[in-house]
């Protein structure tokens, strides 16, 4: 077995999957507050802003991953001097997949803060800013945690296309491993444990999330 090819691979699905959530979460949070903000139930409704910006994000939801990186490629070029070959070649297209996802997670996390919390916050004097950075953010944020964990699995589940582009990871490792001999691929202990090291970390990352957002809701049990 490579041990050399599994660690490379694993950094590689690290690093892909951290920024191109943290990229995501740059871009998606305040998309998704101004979603929430302009809606109907949020506090200053603008169908002027909230429809075209809904359109958008759905628009970009739509679009799957892989044509995504095709489409990107000019700007990966433009950016990294080369368009594929490198897992960092992936950042940019799984953050395009991403952040509209991000900004419904974050939008719909808003929506869950109890009405009659932002109404009590209104009868005080609280201005808009408060009540969203110090009420529904702080309400907000057992449902952010797990939406935050949901995030980074969906994004690392996108590097599996990292594969058809040269940019490495687990994913592309385990596949790879059936690619270089179709006949005996399951005798190749490197398909296992790449395999188990992705679930290892998906279960981090969920169980990580869960763990999180029980230590910062105080109010209710959270269960699976």
């Amino acid at each position: 077995m490579d041990y050399a090819s599994l660690w490379k691979a694993f950094y590689e699905t690290f690093f892909m999957t951290l920024a191109a959530t943290a990229l995501s979460y740059l871009v998606g949070l305040p998309l998704g507050f101004l979603l929430y903000t302009t809606s109907k139930k949020g506090l200053r409704p603008n169908r002027w802003i909230n429809i075209p910006l809904g359109i958008f994000i759905n628009t970009m939801r739509s679009i799957p991953c892989l044509i995504l990186i095709v489409l990107l490629l000019p700007l990966n070029r433009l950016i990294f001097t080369r368009g594929t070959g490198r897992w960092w070649t992936m950042i940019i297209p799984l953050f395009v997949a991403s952040f509209a996802f991000v900004s419904r997670l974050v939008e719909s996390s808003l929506h869950e803060v109890d009405s009659g919390v932002v109404e009590m916050a209104k009868s005080l004097g609280a201005s808009d800013r408060q009540i969203l950075f110090r009420v529904l953010l702080k309400e907000a944020r057992p449902s952010l945690l797990l939406g935050l964990a949901l995030s980074s699995i969906s994004i690392l589940g996108y590097t599996a296309f990292a594969y058809d582009f040269g940019g490495g990871g687990l994913i592309a490792l385990a596949y790879s491993t059936y690619g270089q001999n179709t006949y005996t691929y399951l005798s190749n202990p490197t398909l296992y444990v790449a395999t188990a090291l992705i679930v290892v970390i998906v279960q981090l990352i969920q169980e990580g999330g869960m763990l999180l957002a029980k230590k910062v809701d105080k109010r209710k049990e959270i269960t699976q």
